[in-house]
């Protein structure tokens, strides 16, 4: 059994079955990763559902920009929560912010409980906040099971030590989860530095030609391409085999630690 979890970030059901057949732990579904993501479409939705046996957790976010909403679209991502749970996923990625970066705990503690029995995973809104140590004790009060985040940097290896310090604060109260910029070239560098025992990605490669980053089962238009499936398929084989081989060589000294506190 594995002492850690792999989450594949998918827009589509290709990349979801291409998740799944490499060996993720779970998915979190979305729609226009372009944007940073949001809600999927119930269509969606329900297809990946049908089609996978490991856990789906959906993005509840009705729109792309800044995660201070009005009250008419936090109507809907209650709807959207609502749907997601009849549909039968998992879980959800929720989170919202007061307009001064602030978390804004009783209405992302009402999308919370209004999912329940699904998890929440707090979304990387987080990473907005001003004073990050302050906003992990807010998404604690949310009642959310999980923090996704960068550290409050561009990406996780740049907030690496950070995500370490918010694990360490969160101790057994909340799941601290590293993503944002994951690839296979920075992943064990990140979980040397972080101590974390989730991770959460899209994979996106850089190019052989150079010009920009695509993610690494196509064009992200559905990825239809078989080729494409098959190259993610592999890389989160691949994400998953450097996860446990840094897991296990971190494993001795954290539990010298471990000695070290409870002597």
């Amino acid at each position: 059994m594995n002492d850690f979890l792999f989450e594949l970030c998918s827009e589509s059901l290709e990349s979801a079955r291409a998740a799944e057949a490499g060996g993720a732990d779970r998915i979190e579904l979305c729609a226009d990763l372009s944007i940073g993501g949001i809600t999927p479409s119930l269509e969606l939705m329900r297809a990946v559902l049908e089609a996978l046996t490991i856990p789906v957790h959906v993005l509840i976010r009705p729109r792309g920009g800044n995660f201070t909403y009005s009250a008419e679209e936090f109507g809907l991502m209650l709807r959207q929560g609502e749907q997601t749970r009849q549909a039968g996923a998992a879980g959800v990625a929720i989170g919202m912010l007061h307009g001064d970066g602030r978390v804004e705990v009783e209405r992302s503690r009402a999308l919370v409980e209004s999912a329940y029995p699904m998890r929440s995973t707090f979304h990387r809104a987080f990473d907005a906040a001003p004073e990050l140590s302050e906003a992990l004790e807010a998404v604690i009060e949310t009642g959310a099971d999980c923090l996704l985040t960068s550290g409050g940097k561009a990406d996780v290896l740049t907030g690496a030590e950070s995500i370490g310090q918010l694990r360490e604060q969160a101790g057994s109260r909340l799941d601290v989860m590293a993503g944002g910029g994951l690839t296979l070239a920075n992943l064990t560098e990140v979980v040397r530095q972080s101590g974390v025992s989730l991770l959460h990605g899209s994979l996106k490669r850089k190019p052989e030609n150079g010009a920009g980053w695509e993610n690494s089962a196509g064009n992200g238009l559905g990825w239809a391409s078989g080729r494409g499936s098959a190259r993610l398929e592999a890389d989160v084989r691949h994400a998953i085999g450097l996860f446990r081989e840094q897991r296990a060589r971190s494993r001795p000294a954290l539990c010298m630690r471990e000695a070290g506190t409870a002597l």
